[in-house]
């Protein structure tokens, strides 16, 4: 393994008295797949890394690969319930979700999904009940499952085919990003049922989304301009400049800190919540291209990505049609990423 440190910023908090400094710690993990959603364990140092065909586990304190979970077609996020001691693996390529022993990593089976169009999911501790947000046809799905067993509990139809991600109040309510309407919908989880909609402008295609429990706000991520919601009313009560090519973001309640992971302009734009409507950017921390998911573990309080690097593409590849994305070479490397302060 080989690690890079670089200071990513020094100044003060806008409510502090000393200086913070964010560093980067910078881990080559190798490996094969492309990239979707991680997730930290909270407290361990393990981080469960999506690779398409499986899921790799990193310690996130080394950077050395602790462990692998197979055959994941299409792998898109990983999720954690606790209390059953079971994660969560979406596999979109057939449609299941493989339900595995979170201690030994060993598959217990796998769950199939109607629906389709498996992509996020996380763990609701108030319901005790893993959320899938599913990108369906010709609508999209929230599905949930228990933990326990795997089995499916309810479904529920969404306004657009892109729901992305979704955090819970803990109180009973599920928000849910629909990229192709820029909304959050909100969820009953008991009653499996939409209990509004909410725009979101200027947020263009939001992602990642995150809840501060404590101010009762919903943080929505987007492409260059963010926004910071009341979870009650559903106004929009606060904007944030960031990069653009947003795919998750972060929250630590305990630092008062988002994280908004930007792939195109390859840095993470890191936000202090001041006050529950008012927010001040105090820093933004290199990457590099491609690196558009984050996971914040909230007991160390560390943040990490990761991203393949490329090779230059075969000397035959065609070019790229309008809309279409450049052909890409081999994987030559595949980086982990962890933000300190």
């Amino acid at each position: 393994m080989t690690k890079a440190l670089l200071i990513a910023a020094a100044l003060a908090w806008p409510l502090a008295t000393a200086a913070q400094t964010f560093t980067v710690q910078k881990y080559s993990i190798g490996g094969d797949g492309r990239t979707d959603y991680l997730t930290a364990e909270p407290g361990t140092g393990r981080v469960f890394v999506s690779r398409g065909t499986h899921v790799m586990v990193v310690d996130g304190t080394t950077g050395k690969v602790v462990g692998d979970i197979p055959d994941t077609p299409r792998t898109h996020g990983i999720a954690l319930a606790p209390k059953s001691g079971h994660g969560f693996i979406t596999s979109a390529g057939d449609s299941t979700v493989e339900m595995f022993d979170i201690k030994t990593l060993a598959v217990l089976k796998r769950i199939p999904v109607p629906t389709g169009g498996l992509d996020g999911i996380m763990y609701d501790d108030f319901s005790d009940r893993v959320i899938l947000t599913n990108h369906s046809r010709p609508i999209g799905t929230l599905v949930a499952l228990d933990p326990t067993s795997g089995a499916i509990t309810g479904t529920v139809q969404l306004e657009d085919n892109g729901p992305e991600g979704a955090a819970s109040d803990g109180k009973g309510k599920i928000f849910v990003n629909n990229e192709g309407t820029s909304t959050i919908q909100v969820i009953d989880i008991a009653a499996m049922k939409v209990l509004a909609s909410w725009p979101l402008a200027p947020c263009e295609g939001p992602t990642g989304i995150a809840y501060d429990r404590t101010t009762n706000r919903i943080f929505s991520g987007c492409g260059k301009t963010s926004v910071v919601v009341d979870a009650t009313t559903g106004k929009i009560v606060a904007t944030i400049a960031n990069g653009d090519g947003v795919d998750a973001l972060g929250f630590d309640p305990v630092q008062k800190l988002i994280y908004i992971p930007a792939g195109r302009d390859s840095n993470v734009t890191v936000v202090h919540e001041d006050a529950p409507d008012k927010y001040t950017v105090v820093a933004t921390v290199p990457t590099m291209r491609g690196a558009k998911t984050i996971s914040v573990d909230p007991v160390t309080h560390v943040a990490y990505l990761f991203q393949p690097e490329y090779g230059p593409p075969p000397a035959d590849a065609p070019p790229p049609q309008p809309g279409q994305r450049p052909v890409r070479g081999p994987i030559i490397g595949t980086w982990f990423f962890a933000i300190t302060h």
